[in-house]
């Protein structure tokens, strides 16, 4: 059945482009120049910090733009649409894209804070970090609050500043903060250890969802974070292979980490945990939990696995996943769970359909009953993230 006007779109993976003020206008006054801001060079809009240099790239803000005008470039603020900087512009996007409600994750930061997790001066990182929650839930989010949903970033090199972190933004409205899609490549402890078993309690205490978008632990098959290089002329790759080969390989990311964490005794340890699978898409799903419970079954009794617990029954009750274009996942939507699909509109970046998302949703999800299409839209993002209906 197409859409109806009765189907609002809630949107759990969009992003947006920070202003130049955001920090400058938090930051206590002997660290604003230390701390993030955009010194234009050679005509570009560069971002400075700690005594990094760092562009926005132009494929994060082509909303509007042909495909034959993405690139890699440094973009400057007047070549984006407002939307992509400004909240208020940003609900006359969604509008207009027939969006109701998103969830935008930082640009400067990273998906998941790791500029701050990188940077040298941990004092101002962890300024840097609550500046940027402040403004996300105070600035951005305050500007309509019934079309945002409120999230964090964390200072992850500190399980204690973490959980401190958790506990001020959840005082303030945040419904999830971003985590890692793997702490192993930050060189932090895997989901194995027991390391993260306090700030996971916290989270269950605090209903905090840990949304986990694809690259947010600065691994990504086909493309180096490490090996990036900010210049003036835009981000040197490392190694050879065209980035398309990551853009076709986003969705590994979070392969590995729904299995690492299904293997992990975390979720047993932590029963009310849940996690939002950030621009990763769904059709993976069936084939892994299928080949989760084909190992569980084989090798489980010589293994430091959970002798009781499915993978695929943990996958049920922790875990839920996102999709813009994903028809084989909606196909197949009965071995995902249909409690469990969400979607993701990704705007402004290159993988969205705006201006035309709801029509493309339409499309992907014109054979799939009414009642289900209302939880894919809208219901199961709204029940996770505690974000109800207002209108």
């Amino acid at each position: 059945m197409p859409l109806q006007d009765h189907h609002q779109i809630v949107s759990v993976d969009d992003h947006l482009i920070e202003h130049p003020r955001v920090w400058q206008d938090r930051l206590p006054e002997k660290f604003r120049e230390k701390g993030p801001r955009i010194i234009e060079t050679d005509g570009k809009h560069l971002w400075h910090y700690d005594g990094i240099v760092s562009p926005t790239i132009g494929l994060n803000a082509v909303a509007g733009k042909p495909p034959e005008e993405w690139g890699m470039d440094p973009v400057r603020y007047e070549d984006m649409i407002p939307g992509c900087y400004d909240p208020a512009a940003r609900v006359k996007d969604m509008d207009t894209d027939g969006v109701q409600s998103a969830l935008c994750f930082p640009s400067f930061p990273g998906f998941g804070g790791g500029t701050f997790f990188r940077a040298p001066d941990k004092e101002l990182a962890l300024l840097c970090v609550q500046a940027w929650n402040d403004f996300h839930i105070d600035e951005w989010c305050a500007t309509a609050p019934d079309r945002y949903i409120p999230l964090a970033i964390l200072p992850l090199w500190d399980i204690e500043l973490m959980k401190a972190e958790v506990a001020r933004v959840a005082a303030k409205g945040a419904r999830t903060v971003s985590f890692p899609d793997s702490p192993v490549p930050l060189g932090l402890p895997s989901f194995h250890s027991r390391e993260w078993d306090e700030f996971f309690s916290l989270c269950e205490e605090t209903d905090m969802v840990l949304s986990m978008h694809f690259g947010s632990s600065a691994y990504v098959p086909g493309f180096s974070f490490s090996g990036m290089q900010a210049t003036a002329d835009g981000l040197q790759r490392m190694p050879d292979a065209p980035f398309a080969v990551a853009i076709t390989l986003f969705s590994s990311n979070l392969m590995w980490s729904t299995t690492d964490l299904l293997f992990s005794g975390a979720l047993q340890r932590h029963p009310n945990l849940k996690f939002s699978l950030a621009e990763g898409g769904i059709g993976w799903i069936p084939y892994i939990l299928e080949r989760c419970d084909f190992v569980w079954e084989r090798h489980r009794y010589y293994q430091p696995i959970d002798f009781d617990a499915r993978p695929s029954d943990l996958f049920q009750k922790h875990i839920w996943g996102c999709f813009i274009d994903d028809d084989f996942g909606v196909k197949n939507r009965n071995v995902i769970g249909v409690d469990k699909m969400m979607l993701e509109i990704d705007f402004p970046h290159s993988d969205s359909n705006w201006p035309n998302s709801r029509k493309r949703a339409a499309e992907v999800l014109a054979d799939v009953p009414d009642d289900e299409v209302t939880k894919i839209t809208e219901t199961n993002a709204r029940d996770l993230f505690r974000f109800p209906r207002t209108s």
